[in-house]
This record gives C-alpha cells, structure tokens and sequence, in this order.
C-alpha cells in the first residue's frame, strides 16, 4: 500500500491496514452470472438459498439460471434487450435476474408496488418488452401491454418456488388466484415458461465483459423525478467483492437473512449478490411482517441481518429467547441514518439473546451500486457512516464546486471508483449534473448528501442537500409529490414534508393552497388522493393532507417547509 500522499488524502487507510483490509482490489472483467458460477464450481452442495424452508444447492441453482436462460433465448431475448423485473424476493426473481444476465440481456428492476404511471414509464425509459411479474401485480403489467408495447408477460405465482409437496399444500390453502386472460399469446405462466426452454437448444450464455451494463434501477437524481440507473457487471461485482473484503464474517456457509427487496440496490447488491458470491445462502423473505419476525429468525438461525431503521425497531419488539440470536455474527443498517438510541437498543438486544455482534452503520445510494462506507465494528458515532470501501476515493467539496473542505467541515460527499454508476439512461442533463470531470482527472459522483471528515479519519453524515423523506427505508420526493398535486385543476401550489411516525421514520404530510373558487371538502381531497394513487407507489402517499389560504414563505418568496416542519414537531 502507499503511504506517503495516498495515506494523506486518505486516512482512513489507517484502519485498513490495522484490519487487514486491502486498499485496492483486482476485479474480474466478468458478468455476473460468471461470478455465480464460480461460487457453484466451489461450493456445489451449499445451500444457495432458501425459501420458506426449500433449500436449493448452488449446483441445483446454475441449473435453475440456465434453464431460464434457454427459456428466454425461447422467446426471443437478445443480447442487449432490457427485461423488466416486478416482483418480490422469490426464487424466479433472482433466478430471473441471473438468467437475463447469462443471455447478454439487462435486468430493468421495478417495484411491484409502484403505481401504473410509473410502471409504464419504467418499462418505457428502459425500452423493455418483456416483463416477469408476481401475479398479485399481474393486471397493472396487463393494461400496459399496448401502450409499452409488451410482447410476453411472464406470470410468477408464490408457490412457484416451493417443492411439490409444499407447493401443493400452498395451493390448497390459497385458493384465490389471480384470473388470467385465457387467449392472449403474450401472457405466459412461469411454469409454462420454463418448460418451453427444452425447445431452445442454441447458445444461452453470451460473454460479457464487466464494463457492459447489466442493471437498471430507479433513484430520484438530483431533481426527485424517477431517474433510471444504469449499473454495469464492474459496479455490482465490485459491491460483492468490496463487502467481501470488509466485513469478516463473509465466509462460505454463513446465511444472510434477504429481507431487503432485490428491486432495491441495497437489497440486490449487499443482500442477494454479495452472499452468492461467497458461497453463502439467502433466506429470501419475500413480504416481510414484524408479526413474523421471530418465526423467520427460529426457523433459519441467520448469520446476518441487514436491514433499515424500521426492521431493527421491529427486532427489539420481538419475542424470543434467551439464544434464539446465538447464530447471529453480523448486522448491518443502511438506506437511512442510525440514531444513537436505536444503536444502543439493538446492541442490548443482540447481546441478551446470545449474539456478541454489534450493529455497523453502512452509506449507500443506488448512483453507487448500494453501500460505499461501512462503520468499523467496534465505532459507535453520532452519524457515523465509517470508511469508503476499497478502491473508492470520497472527498468531501464546497457546495456547487470542486473545492475540497478541511477536516470537521461539513460540505457535499463526492465518490469516485469502480461502484459508481454508468450514468442516467436516457438522461444526459441529469447525469452530467451528477457525474463531473473534477482537475485530478477522476469522474466524482456529487451525493447531494453533506458530511464530513473527522479528526478520527473517519466519515460522517449530516443531512442531505435535496429535499428528502425516509419512509421504512424508502426514498420519497416531496417535489415530486408537489408536482403530480399541482397537476390537479383545483390546486394553486402545494409543499409537502415528512412528519414523524413511531414505526416508519417519516411519512408524507400534504399542505395544499386551493385557487380562488374553490373550496376544500372531502370530495376534492378524495380526487387530489386518487391522482397520487395513479402516479406514486403506496409507501409515498401522504398520511395526511392539510388544506390552507396560504404557506409561510421565506424573504426571498419561497415556501417555508422547514417552517411547517416546526409547526408539525411542536404538536408532539
């Protein structure tokens, strides 16, 4: 490693070498999928992973991902094409995933629960025509199917995924089911799909190199319209090998409890990909209940837990036993800042259940394949997110240039490395404002996230620069909410914050200006709910809507959102 200048600029190298961390990695210039198939040559027998108690082995695994390669290659799939994936942590997800890889193609990952709008523009921005989906979502895909264009709906059901026994029992007992139209050729059952692959007996696994794209996800940018991410083979490799590298409890055998949904980076990245890349197995949780949480952690003993603020609130309200976390040697917050309370909380919770593990603090965002920083075991800060991983440079800027701040002053995260993103698709305005040429010659990611240095070398997180809400670890976008409510015939303007919730963080509150003539009631805020249905996913409608004459405004004419935060803060 070098010291001299490198050790300078960066000093957290310090608690590398004390942990035996290596500055730098050589990364394959391979797919994915070849990654998980070198996990299958050394490990055939582990357990890749496991769903609701059916384990299947990495050999069974590479089966189950070429199959559904020959499958898509069936219905026409090419290299390049861009495959809309809407579903939960299934085993036909990341199965799914893995499969579109091997044809060369790429995954274009979506959240089930968007809303219809933004299912289409997500299928519309990436130019998928092809889309696997859980059937429960099944008839939002449906009404899509000519304004996008589609030409095969792929349909998931939940048993899809159980051994027969079990799959039978699951259909017995859930007799509802969702209604497919019986003679449209564009809609295939998942099991009807696989077992067409028999009829493909060409070539299913294209080479490809990691500076291909592979992933498209979804963030808000810099604006907090949906922007789509695109992420190469290199960035979600590199995720997986970085978190392989930092965390020592990354070893074959260990099972890492898959809560986190693969549409989202830190879900995909930390949750799916890394664990199969080191011969460790997922417990895929494919709707996660509070309700549950002590069942799911009796019947699989997990080596990890990862999760959000929300899911460790949820864990020390669980009931369990004196060892029931005895199994339990890492976890894992990120997607929203750790309070010291909650930190200290879920370390005497771990502690009087038998783990020794303490909760480390990670940094991500989805412009970074997931986690760029992790907090070291044993440091425990206010707003502490830790060190970069290897190979990626952070500095710390002044706000709208490239002057880098001293130590302890707080000014804009910038990143710089192998985990950073491709760029926006479709998009060149957003990604230039986001990806810029600085004077060492480096591409930097601007976070819009502000932070600092410590004395200590470490980073530490202070709050974002746009406007932001963290709902169960879900980014929502008052702007965006501002807009589709001023779209309304009714609305003169609107802001809207995020109030507090004793479970989720936050969660939206509307403050609504009508124009001259028009008077609140329950009719218009049922219309003004109606419009946001159609155009946000459910975890971003706002809890409450408030209609008022007017909006505080700062002295340049701006409405005051912080201002009716306090006012909200005050009524506690």
């Amino acid at each position: 490693m070098k010291k001299s200048k490198e050790l300078k600029n960066s000093p957290w190298l310090k608690y590398y070498d004390e942990e035996n961390i290596p500055a730098h990695i050589d990364y394959p210039d391979c797919s994915m999928v070849d990654m998980i198939m070198q996990s299958a040559e050394k490990w055939p027998d582990h357990t890749a992973y496991v769903y609701y108690g059916h384990k299947v082995t990495y050999k069974n695994f590479v089966k189950k991902i070429e199959k559904t390669a020959r499958a898509l290659k069936n219905y026409g799939v090419k290299e390049g094409d861009r495959v809309t994936i809407c579903m939960p942590n299934t085993p036909e997800g990341i199965t799914m995933v893995y499969a579109v890889n091997m044809v060369g193609a790429v995954c274009n990952m979506v959240h089930p629960l968007s809303s219809e709008k933004e299912l289409e523009y997500y299928i519309k921005v990436a130019d998928s025509k092809y889309v696997l989906v859980i059937d429960a979502v099944f008839d939002k895909i449906y009404r899509l199917r000519d304004t996008a264009s589609l030409e095969r709906i792929i349909v998931v059901r939940p048993s899809d995924g159980l051994g027969f026994l079990k799959k039978k029992l699951y259909n017995t007992l859930h007799v509802k089911k969702v209604r497919l139209p019986a003679n449209d050729s564009r809609v295939v059952l998942w099991e009807d799909f696989i077992a067409n692959s028999y009829f493909y007996q060409g070539n299913y696994h294209e080479e490809r190199s990691g500076s291909d794209p592979a992933v498209i996800m979804y963030s808000g940018g810099t604006t907090g319209a949906p922007k789509a991410v695109l992420l190469s083979n290199l960035n979600i490799n590199a995720e997986s090998i970085c978190d392989g590298a930092v965390i020592r409890q990354v070893v074959p055998g260990a099972t890492v409890l898959s809560i986190l949904p693969l549409f989202h980076c830190f879900g995909l990245g930390v949750c799916i990909h890394t664990p199969l890349c080191r011969g460790m197995g997922c417990i895929l949780v494919p709707a996660f209940s509070h309700k549950q949480f002590a069942d799911i952690i009796k019947k699989n003993s997990p080596s990890f837990i990862v999760g959000v603020p929300t899911l460790f609130e949820a864990l020390i309200n669980t009931k369990l036993k004196k060892d029931d976390l005895s199994s339990v040697t890492a976890v894992i917050c990120g997607g929203d800042a750790l309070n010291q309370t909650l930190r200290d909380k879920v370390n005497e919770f771990l502690k009087n259940h038998g783990s020794s593990a303490k909760i480390r603090v990670g940094y991500g965002l989805t412009e970074g394949s997931g986690a760029v920083c992790l907090s070291p075991e044993n440091a425990f800060a206010d707003g502490i997110i830790g060190a970069p991983l290897p190979d990626t440079s952070l500095k710390i800027v002044k706000n709208d240039t490239f002057k880098e701040l001293p130590v302890g002053e707080d000014g804009e995260i910038c990143l710089s490395g192998p985990l950073i993103m491709m760029g926006y698709l479709g998009d060149d305005a957003e990604t230039a404002q986001a990806l810029r040429l600085h004077d060492d010659g480096k591409i930097w990611l601007h976070t819009g996230d502000i932070g600092h240095l410590g004395e200590d070398g470490f980073i530490y997180f202070a709050q974002r620069l746009k406007r932001i809400i963290i709902s169960s670890g879900y980014n929502i976008y008052p702007t965006h909410l501002e807009s589709i409510i001023n779209s309304h015939e009714a609305v003169l303007t609107s802001t809207v914050i995020g109030i507090d919730h004793h479970y989720k963080g936050q969660v939206p509150k509307a403050f609504i200006v009508l124009k001259p003539g028009y008077k609140a009631n329950k009719r218009l805020e049922r219309e003004i709910k109606e419009l946001l249905e159609r155009n946000v996913p459910i975890y971003a409608l706002p809890a409450a809507y408030e209609f008022r004459d007017k909006l505080p405004q700062t002295k340049i004419g701006k409405v005051a959102f912080k201002e009716l935060e306090k006012e909200e803060k005050a009524k506690k």
